[in-house]
């Protein structure tokens, strides 16, 4: 219910905040009148059915308040284009016909069938993108300091003297400031490893935190504690660093498409499992975070970094164009840095591409 309520409010703001947009947001020309939400959609394709940008889906998006969670869409559901009184489109969602069925009455052999609403699980709601992609990224993987990496208890060994440790296995770490009675139970193992930088700047964004394993201190000697490991993705090795693991509710896999607060301009900076470029539904790293005004569910275009070449008639250095490569979400967002899935892509997407606010460009 907690989340349910946060979800609506998230969704009410972005609601509002679009309202006042000055610019008519355009329907496709060959966009359906009637679209039924089936398994498998994403709000992004729906989005993409209906709209020439889709980022724009909440200014049109028509709350029916009779509704409950109308701002959540599932599988049945019913999703039509009405015109306001000057003409400006709007989506309106009714719930499907599986949301309901009948109710039994009556007695003897007369039986009146009338209609009962069926509660649906709210995890059954459509996710904004295909969630298969980011989902090790939504848990996993964060993004911490220099002065966290120093300060975080770090792995010194295990019960048996082996260099790798894994699940059951009992593991020892140790704290140079001597805070584990104030510290929490339940940790995060995490292997640290890229070091994000601004290309421009040069300035240290933060360094990749993946995590590894989970584990539990079950008893503490000083400096040293003794914890148990109940979960591993892959191996645990010595100097691998103990952080607080994310807390379930904090993972959000809903997120309503929009455009940042601010003006923004950065750069692609890292690629996961890719080496030269990456496409559709491929993660990416952007060397902008919070600082810069974004937030998740944030879109941003991205334009090929532009290049030089050489006029050969004039032997004149000559800057092409910036062309329009694709579009990310992003749906995890740190203080300097952030994480996007590519939902759109017009041509292979490099390093130092640059990522803007959707719409500032042709």
């Amino acid at each position: 219910m907690k989340n349910s309520l946060l979800r609506a409010l998230t969704a009410g703001v972005l609601l509002l905040a679009f309202g006042a947009a000055s610019a008519q947001v355009a329907l496709k020309e060959d966009h359906p009148d009637v679209y039924y939400v089936k398994e498998g959609d994403t709000l992004w394709d729906i989005a993409t059915t209906f709209l020439n940008s889709p980022w724009r889906w909440p200014e049109i998006w028509h709350v029916n308040e009779e509704i409950d969670n109308p701002h959540l869409i599932y599988p049945g559901d019913v999703i039509h284009v009405e015109r306001g009184d000057n003409g400006e489109p709007k989506l309106v969602m009714e719930r499907g016909e599986d949301s309901r069925q009948p109710e039994a009455t009556g007695e003897g052999d007369t039986v009146k069938l009338s209609p009962k609403m069926r509660e649906v699980p709210q995890d059954t709601a459509i996710a904004s993108v295909s969630l298969k992609e980011i989902q090790p990224f939504l848990q996993s993987g964060q993004v911490v300091t220099r002065q966290e990496i120093a300060s975080a208890p770090n792995v010194v060994g295990g019960q048996d003297g082996r260099v790798a440790y894994g699940q059951r296995d009992t593991i020892y770490a140790r704290d140079r400031q001597k805070r584990w009675n104030e510290r929490p139970a339940d940790y995060g193992i995490y292997r640290v490893g890229e070091e994000y930088v601004d290309p421009e700047t040069r300035e240290i964004l933060g360094y990749e935190a993946r995590q590894v394993a989970q584990a539990r201190v079950t008893n503490v000697d000083g400096d040293v504690a003794t914890l148990n490991v109940h979960s591993s993705t892959e191996e645990i090795r010595d100097n691998d660093r103990l952080f607080m693991s994310r807390k379930r509710e904090e993972v959000r896999s809903v997120f309503h498409p929009s455009g940042p607060d601010e003006e923004v301009t950065g750069s692609i900076i890292r690629f996961f499992g890719r080496l030269n470029s990456v496409a559709k539904n491929d993660v990416v790293v952007i060397d902008r975070g919070r600082r810069d005004g974004l937030k998740p569910g944030n879109m941003l275009a991205v334009y090929q970094a532009q290049r030089v070449v050489e006029d050969e008639v004039s032997s004149q250095l000559v800057s092409l164009p910036s062309v329009k490569a694709g579009s990310l979400l992003l749906f995890r967002v740190f203080d300097k840095v952030s994480y996007g899935l590519v939902v759109e892509s017009r041509r292979p997407l490099k390093k130092k591409d640059v990522v803007t606010n959707p719409g500032n460009r042709p």
